[in-house]
């Protein structure tokens, strides 16, 4: 019974703050799940994330996953309703209120100022992911080479991506093996 009421004390607000999605708040849930509670290894977070990734549906059944390691089906359904239920709620009711006022300064203030809070919870839970994934200086790096290929050529396929990441960890490995 601890287990739940620390994994809906841990996920509730976590869902109120995610803008930007299930990205944005990676870095607190590995934060909360491997080094606050350590209900997970660094590893494990990582291959649950894995999954996700792989998995239908959006990042932040991330969340269901730490439950279901936490406290297997009641984990699941208490990260779940606890991670999806406030922020839905809560977007319904800006949705409503805001709706009208689409088109006012204030709204529009608004919108532009938040848009860096998303793109910083995002870029630190990226950062998370490099630290618990161990890569070193060259997962940051391949990450970097793609984010400028990536704006340079907008259009470059997914194959080309992944096989300059392949590429560079090959190149790596065999220099520094």
């Amino acid at each position: 019974m601890n287990a739940l009421l620390d994994l809906l004390r841990e996920m509730v607000p976590l869902s109120l703050v995610s803008f930007g999605g299930g990205t944005a708040i990676i870095a607190q849930l590995e934060v909360i799940a491997v080094r606050q509670h350590g209900w997970m290894t660094a590893q494990e977070f990582l291959h649950a994330f894995a999954v996700t990734r792989v998995a239908p549906g959006p990042g932040t059944t991330l969340s269901t996953l730490i439950g279901w390691h936490v406290a297997g089906f009641w984990g699941a359904l208490v990260a779940s309703l606890a991670i999806y239920a406030p922020s839905t709620l809560l977007c319904y009711t800006v949705y409503r209120w805001s709706n009208g006022h689409r088109q006012s300064r204030w709204y529009q203030i608004l919108q532009r100022g938040l848009a860096p809070v998303g793109i910083g919870l995002v870029a630190a839970g990226v950062m998370s992911l490099f630290r618990v994934a161990g890569g070193g200086w060259l997962a940051p790096a391949v990450a970097l080479v793609v984010l400028l290929m990536l704006e340079l050529r907008p259009k470059t396929g997914i194959l080309s991506v992944l096989l300059l990441g392949a590429s560079l960890g090959v190149i790596h490995h065999q220099l520094l093996g």
